[in-house]
């Protein structure tokens, strides 16, 4: 009996091995496939697309890097809020381009323009940019002139914290400054934003009323020309703005005219006729020195620089048309300013 039951024990406990070694097996197999489906559904999700970032044009920022004189500090942002399309100035720089292989020095400015934007009509701060094709530089002074201004200045660049500094394309950027041989200038202006705040009004102002300045001495300037005076007249109750022509205009008309259209005090005539003169000695006087200079200056000029000037070509850059910015194209002129006078061609 007890060997029976040893034999009955023994068989029984192998029994158990096996079907434990059997489930161990399902088991197995049964996590295998667990494990294959998960890869499965793993490997089913959908896999994420590479991102392709758009190569920078190498003079994608050219527009951006001439300083645009004589905006309103206050109006710089809206400026940029456009990601303006200056491919034409890029285009005129590579090879069967107009500007191609020239030593070109550019300046920027800006165009307040009522334009279509959007289904509405909106003033934007079109940016544009002047480029003048030159051996030297076209001036190194700018002109400070307003209507709420007696009298223009002409001073020099670094004294407005501007110069022309050499513009390195993106694909040169990692070379030294020194050893590339630039023919692209940019009129940059190193005056912090931030510390106009300790600026007051009057030198703040300066830089709103700036002009790129440019004399052309092979042709008489139109200052020399001109005939008339700006007349700002001090007055208790309100300054009188007028033009006066000394060579159109009668002094006595004149003032009379201002005193029935309430313009002027009637006993201030005497005063506004004493004023008017001295402005028109100070301009006979600025026109004389003017043409006495030019005629100066061409004596002393040498024949390479009398063909530098007469070869002198200005181009006026605007934006071209894109979805995401206002179209320019109907408000296109090629008055750059009262010094450059018209450009050659706008593009």
């Amino acid at each position: 009996m007890r060997k029976g039951g040893k034999r009955k024990s023994t068989s029984q406990k192998q029994e158990t091995e096996v079907k434990a070694s059997s489930s161990s097996q399902e088991n197995q197999k049964e996590n295998h496939k667990l494990a294959s489906k998960a890869k499965r559904a793993k490997s089913s999700k959908p896999q994420p697309q590479p991102e392709y970032f758009e190569d920078k044009r190498n003079l994608e920022d050219l527009w951006k890097a001439a300083f645009p004189v004589g905006t309103e500090w206050d109006q710089l942002d809206s400026v940029y809020q456009f990601n303006w399309n200056f491919s034409n100035l890029e285009e005129a720089f590579e090879e069967g381009g107009k500007l191609y292989g020239k030593k070109v020095y550019l300046f920027g400015c800006t165009e307040p323009q009522l334009v279509l934007y959007k289904g509405e009509n909106k003033v934007i701060c079109i940016p544009v940019v002047v480029a003048v094709v030159s051996p030297f530089p076209p001036s190194d002074k700018i002109g400070i002139n307003s209507v709420q201004r007696e009298a223009e200045e002409i001073v020099p660049m670094k004294q407005m914290k501007m110069d022309w500094v050499p513009y390195i394309p993106l694909e040169n950027r990692d070379s030294q400054v020194d050893r590339l041989q630039s023919q692209m200038f940019i009129l940059s202006c190193t005056q912090r934003r931030v510390a106009l705040k300790q600026m007051n009004i009057d030198c703040l102002k300066k830089y709103e009323y700036c002009l790129p300045y440019f004399y052309q001495p092979l042709k008489e300037d139109e200052l020399e020309q001109s005939t008339e005076v700006q007349i700002i007249f001090p007055a208790e109750q309100k300054p009188v703005f007028c033009e006066f022509d000394w060579e159109l205009d009668e002094l006595d008309e004149f003032t009379d005219q201002l005193i029935e259209a309430d313009e002027l005090d009637k006993d201030k005539k005497d005063a506004f006729k004493e004023f008017v003169k001295e402005k028109v000695r100070e301009a006979k006087k600025v026109n004389r020195q003017a043409r006495e200079a030019r005629k100066k200056a061409l004596e002393e000029m040498s024949e390479e620089t009398k063909a530098a000037f007469e070869n002198m070509r200005f181009s006026k850059f605007y934006p071209i048309p894109t979805p995401d910015t206002p179209d320019v194209s109907n408000v296109k002129a090629p008055f750059i300013n009262r010094y450059y006078g018209k450009a050659h061609e706008v593009l």
